[in-house]
């Protein structure tokens, strides 16, 4: 799978990519991490990718050009967007569009959970648009991208912290990149974990939680560990651990 990050600050994203398991997991080619600058699409001495608001306001934003000559530079603006389209490639764009999605981090967007990360983990090739300043020109929203993520309700200096956030939780959930796939089995707010029943007409809602960890010494401090881990009976451990 594929992750490109268009950003104006690609060394954050690579710095953080070339540890950990994401290091391991490109390495072993089961993913590429893409950092793009954005000021290397810009046209004047200064690399300029921000401007005043018209309307007035406070702070810059971001310019609607470079982004998109980042996106078509990596064949990443949706198809159902883009001007020019020939009725043959009208057609195949369900299929194109399963394959790649572009996603603008921002505030407003739809809210990031594992139950996203299942989703965008089917896709081959995942392009997120890194916002900052006070914002991005609405356009690339409107023709530019598929989707608007946030990862959480609160405002970051940008969207490089949500980007890595996702490239993390999507890349864990890829065959192979776990050194221990049973880890996935068990795993906190994962679908697969018993689910509670939502409101009518509302999706049903992860509720059980990872169990609790312990491991040796069984006592530190006069801290132990609950007997029921130490007896043996896997039975009873798995009564134990669903609580």
């Amino acid at each position: 799978m594929k992750f490109n990050v268009i950003t104006i600050f690609p060394k954050i994203i690579s710095d953080y990519c070339d540890e950990t398991i994401l290091a391991r997991a490109q390495k072993n080619n089961l993913i590429k991490i893409n950092p793009v600058d954005l000021r290397d699409f810009t046209t004047d001495n200064h690399k300029t990718v921000d401007d005043t608001p018209y309307g007035g306001g406070a702070g810059m934003v971001m310019k609607v050009e470079p982004i998109f000559k980042a996106l078509k530079s990596l064949e990443a603006i949706p198809f159902s967007k883009a001007d020019g389209l020939s009725k043959i490639k009208k057609i195949f764009t369900g299929e194109i569009k399963k394959k790649k999605k572009t996603i603008l981090l921002s505030p407003r967007g739809k809210q990031f959970d594992e139950r996203l990360a299942e989703q965008l983990a089917k896709y081959q090739e995942l392009t997120f648009v890194c916002g900052r300043y006070e914002g991005v020109d609405q356009r690339v929203t409107d023709y530019l991208i598929d989707e608007e993520i946030s990862v959480g309700p609160y405002v970051l200096a940008g969207g490089e912290l949500g980007a890595l956030i996702i490239i993390e939780a999507v890349s864990r959930l890829i065959p192979g990149v776990l050194g221990n796939e049973e880890s996935l089995k068990e795993e906190t707010f994962g679908s697969k974990l018993s689910l509670r029943e939502a409101p009518k007409g509302d999706e049903a809602i992860p509720m059980q939680k990872e169990y609790a960890q312990y491991t040796k010494p069984d006592d530190f401090n006069g801290w132990k560990v609950p007997d029921v881990l130490l007896s043996g009976n896997h039975a009873e451990i798995r009564k134990w651990r669903k609580g």
